[in-house]
């Protein structure tokens, strides 16, 4: 084919007729059941909101009419009317049977269209979830003299429409009737119905019942006027064991009034992990959008659960999410900013609930403080750390010494709190969720504190020194204890301190231990890799067993003298020491425990045969 060929427009081929789409009705519902809806539920949603939503339209043109909703649950289905703004014949065919367009469009609806619910014309579709036929009955408010209409709509795609003699629908509104489906008269059970109107409805603007009983119940119990603190504390406590099932440590109003928020958010009586998602409330207009809203306040804040109604929060597509944009973005922070105002106010003025709140959520205020220099420095006096001091906050530890040393891990603190306490060195143990960042921030918010992590040479430098000539004279003993221990990459030194308890003391940092897992992997790799694992040998600091001159236990050993029993001791205390350290166990130093015990047995085997 030659590639410079040109189009010749005559030679096109000439105009085919266009065809319309087949919808499978029933294919679509399964979709929606299966894929966007997360259960049939739903479809009791979308009547109230397409009857909310008729109403304001109609409200738009005439702001006296009447503002009610009724449902009708008579066991094989249910009614629902309302006084909107109606549908013509017109409309019928133009909205009703077209999947997928929305009856907000229609013109003369428009100026009302900020205020509805519903954004995707989808309402009615859903109701084939649960029912196997719909019939509507409405007369529109907006064109008078017309008649009442009638469309009906079955599960298999098909539809009639007929128009009324005028007492089938004197006044203007719809009426939506349906019939449940095999399987799924559940649904429209009354009690179900009365369950649902009032999760989904009750802050709606409008009268809604089920019956004759309200569902509705305005104004929201964070804006109703209340005779009291207490009293108001009392209420939203009762709302929020309603709501979420537990009885609240405290409450904070929620308002970001330029994006049209307002709700309540509820401190969780006991500690939770960070980890967990948290499931807050939302409602769109009053209408209930969802329980598990994870996005609407910031991760810091997981000791909340919240309930809030905007009007300007964009929905997803099945209306049971929040899209993710820029004003959701801006809300979340401010909502954030709400919850720090409450703490700032509680270290302010109520030291006795925040240290009550702090009892139990510490946690989700240091993974705050981390990030808010003001918020650590508000908090600093009241935040707790474990330290060698006992439980204190970061103010109270500093102003006890000139130094903060800080570990970064459990083991650590455990391994030398005992003895640095007895020498007199402070320590905070940073190994807990958010402790060492906090330390390490000490400084930005308290100037001329001097922070310092704590290192196994720190520690044995604020050991006592034994005298040189007593050292001297267990020289034998030293030597036989060092050469046991240096296949292990660790060191013996001789220091005095208390407790005398503790006969030895395993002291090593990160650098040494980087190391031993070297030389370990080392050991186990191949030529090849044990060549590239040797070049990579540094000068790291090695262990140290610390051994205590004025522990008679270690007294007793050094005045030992058989070299292999020194021996066979030094790796009890190496092992005993690490165990006091909580120090996960090598291979090798598993074997050294095992070795060491088995050879403890057998010299007092000996001794007791000699005897």
């Amino acid at each position: 084919m030659d590639s410079q060929t040109s189009f010749d427009p005559a030679a096109s081929p000439s105009p085919q007729p266009s065809h319309a789409f087949q919808v499978d009705l029933r294919g679509l519902v399964d979709l929606l059941s299966h894929h966007l809806y997360s259960s049939p539920r739903v479809y009791l949603r979308e009547l109230l909101q397409n009857a909310v939503d008729a109403i304001t339209a109609r409200r738009a043109a005439d702001p006296g009419a009447p503002a009610r909703v009724t449902l009708y649950a008579d066991g094989d289905g249910l009614r629902v009317e309302d006084t909107g703004v109606g549908l013509t014949e017109a409309d019928v065919h133009d909205l009703l049977a077209t999947i997928g367009r929305s009856s907000k469009r229609a013109e003369g609806l428009q100026a009302a269209r900020s205020d509805f619910l519903g954004q995707f014309g989808i309402g009615l579709l859903a109701c084939f979830l649960v029912a196997e036929r719909i019939r509507v009955v409405s007369r529109s408010a907006r064109t008078p003299g017309a008649p009442p209409v009638e469309w009906t709509a079955r599960d298999d795609g098909s539809y009639t429409v007929r128009t009324l003699p005028d007492a089938e629908r004197p006044e203007p509104g719809t009426t939506v009737h349906l019939r449940a489906r095999a399987g799924a008269a559940e649904w429209v059970e009354a009690g179900r119905v009365r369950r649902l109107a009032r999760e989904f409805g009750s802050l709606l603007p409008y009268d809604v019942r089920v019956g004759d009983e309200p569902v509705t119940e305005l104004p929201a119990p964070w804006d109703r006027p209340y005779p009291s603190p207490a009293a108001r504390r009392a209420a939203l406590a009762r709302h929020c064991h309603e709501l979420f099932g537990f009885t609240p440590l405290d409450s904070v109003d929620l308002a970001v009034p330029v994006a049209g928020v307002r709700g309540v958010a509820y401190v969780l009586p006991s500690a939770v992990s960070p980890a967990q998602r948290a499931g807050h409330r939302v409602h769109l207009k009053g209408m209930l959008l969802t329980e598990r809203a994870e996005q609407v306040l910031p991760d810091w804040a997981f000791f909340v659960r919240c309930v809030l109604d905007t009007d300007s929060l964009r929905p997803t597509a099945s209306r049971e999410s929040l899209y993710e944009d820029e004003t959701l973005a801006a809300v979340r922070d401010a909502l954030g900013e709400r919850i720090r105002a409450w703490l700032t106010g509680l270290a302010a003025n109520d030291p006795e609930r925040l240290t009550a709140f702090l009892s139990v959520h510490h946690l989700g205020v240091k993974s705050l403080a981390r990030h808010d220099t003001g918020m650590l420095r508000t908090m600093l006096p009241w935040l707790p750390f474990e330290t060698t001091d006992g439980q204190l906050s970061l103010e109270e530890f500093a102003q006890r010494h000139p130094v903060v040393h800080f570990t970064r891990t459990v083991e650590e603190y455990r391994q030398v709190a005992p003895i640095a306490a007895a020498q007199g060195i402070g320590v905070v143990n940073g190994g807990y969720t958010y402790d060492t960042e906090l330390v390490e921030a000490l400084p930005s918010v308290r100037p001329g504190t001097a922070v310092a992590e704590l290192d196994a040479d720190t520690v044995t430098a604020h050991l006592d020194a034994v005298d040189p000539a007593e050292e001297l004279a267990l020289s034998g003993f030293l030597a036989a204890a060092r050469a046991t221990l240096d296949p292990l990459g660790c060191d013996v030194v001789l220091r005095a301190f208390h407790p005398l308890t503790v006969p030895a003391l395993h002291l090593d940092d990160r650098a040494a231990r980087h190391e031993q897992a070297r030389a370990q992997a080392e050991e186990r790799a191949d030529d090849l890799w044990a060549g590239i694992l040797g070049s990579l040998r540094g000068s790291a600091p090695r262990a140290k067993l610390v051994l205590n001159h004025l522990s008679p236990l270690v007294r007793r050993i050094a005045s030992l003298g058989d070299r292999e029993l020194i021996g066979t001791a030094t790796e009890s205390l190496y092992g005993q020491a690490l165990l006091m350290a909580q120090r996960p166990l090598r291979p090798a130093d598993s074997a050294l425990l095992n070795r060491a015990f088995i050879g403890l047995l057998e010299w007092a085997t000996h001794t007791e045969e000699g005897h």
